[in-house]
């Protein structure tokens, strides 16, 4: 199944149809909505799924978690309609402060809060589809977020991809000491002040990519650049807390990052492999590639996302022959 990026131009994912045609083509039924939190704010949900008219049975849940700066819609979006399109139900949230939820723009105070509107939003969707395997897909920032759902709900998923995930923060991109130490003085002074992480270009590396993210409706130059000095303080501060904790990981996960990414150091990703205590677990680093995989060219993406598309069915496969022999009371190692 190709990756729907060969349709995006320079003006938008969705080639020269509307997002609605984009759907229809694909013969993917498309739902979105709002939230509200604990904090009373609103959050932009949304789903896709095959069409139930032609693709009736799903293969399991999808749940994916954006990047900093980043949004549910969009270039993600094609990622989505790609997972979908072979069985499987994808559900994604905006981020406080991004896209179309609440919050001042790139700003959030505690990664512990989005890792719980990514709880409520997703098990929801899980509760009304109890059957179907579900895994946690995490980008970036959304990698971090990822983790700590897993680490919150350790028996609750039954496999994690984390594709470019901030595991740790490259050097060339963090504030010079000795600003950093100064950062939980900042941060509570001038929490939304602009002097905090900085990837610049580093991330898409096809120039109209970065143009089309630009284009987004749901985009904002407020959080293009620099970070916020409260979200920077609480990245680094993540980084910290997945590698202490993160030998406490134990379900199925598969690790794809750039072997050149300038902004989360595939070395972190690396240190995160080899400390997870999962007896599955894989480990690619696709050399020469930026942070963002999607933002290479289409040929590369479409290598990534095979990666990514055949470690997810071949689980979803095994899940459901691991429910059958439960529910008809052979023991597993008689199938």
């Amino acid at each position: 199944m190709a990756h729907p990026i060969h349709q995006a131009n320079k003006n938008s994912p969705y080639g020269d149809l509307t997002r609605e045609q984009f759907h229809e083509r694909h013969q993917i039924f498309h739902q979105c909505s709002y939230m509200l939190n604990k904090q009373n704010m609103k959050i932009w949900t949304q789903f896709w799924r095959p069409d139930p008219t032609i693709l009736p049975r799903l293969r399991g849940i999808v749940a994916m978690i954006h990047g900093y700066a980043s949004e549910s819609s969009w270039l993600f979006e094609l990622t989505a309609v790609g997972i979908a399109k072979t069985g499987f139900m994808v559900c994604a949230l905006d981020l406080q402060g991004h896209g179309y939820s609440d919050g001042c723009p790139g700003h959030f105070s505690d990664i512990h809060i989005l890792a719980d509107d990514c709880i409520q939003f997703f098990e929801s969707v899980k509760n009304s589809n109890p059957r179907l395997p579900a895994f946690l897909y995490g980008e970036s920032l959304g990698g971090a977020v990822a983790i700590y759902v897993c680490l919150k709900q350790p028996s609750a998923w039954n496999g994690l991809i984390l594709n470019g995930a901030m595991c740790g923060i490259s050097e060339n991109i963090k504030p010079m000491w000795p600003l950093e130490k100064l950062f939980p003085l900042v941060a509570c002074a001038a929490p939304n002040s602009k002097i905090g992480l900085s990837p610049g270009n580093k991330s898409f590396k096809e120039a109209w990519k970065r143009k089309l993210v630009s284009k987004s409706p749901g985009y904002d130059p407020m959080i293009s650049g620099k970070s916020t000095v409260a979200s920077t303080l609480h990245c680094l501060r993540a980084c910290r807390v997945i590698e202490r904790d993160c030998h406490k990981l134990e379900l199925p996960m598969l690790l794809v990052h750039g072997g050149h990414d300038e902004v989360c150091d595939p070395g972190f990703a690396v240190n995160v492999f080899r400390s997870a205590s999962s007896t599955d677990k894989s480990l690619k680093i696709f050399e020469g590639m930026w942070h963002m995989l999607i933002g290479e060219t289409n040929e590369s993406v479409e290598t990534v996302f095979q990666t990514i598309l055949s470690w997810i069915e071949e689980r979803a496969d095994r899940a459901k022959v691991s429910s059958a022999a439960d529910s008809i009371g052979f023991p597993r190692s008689n199938l």
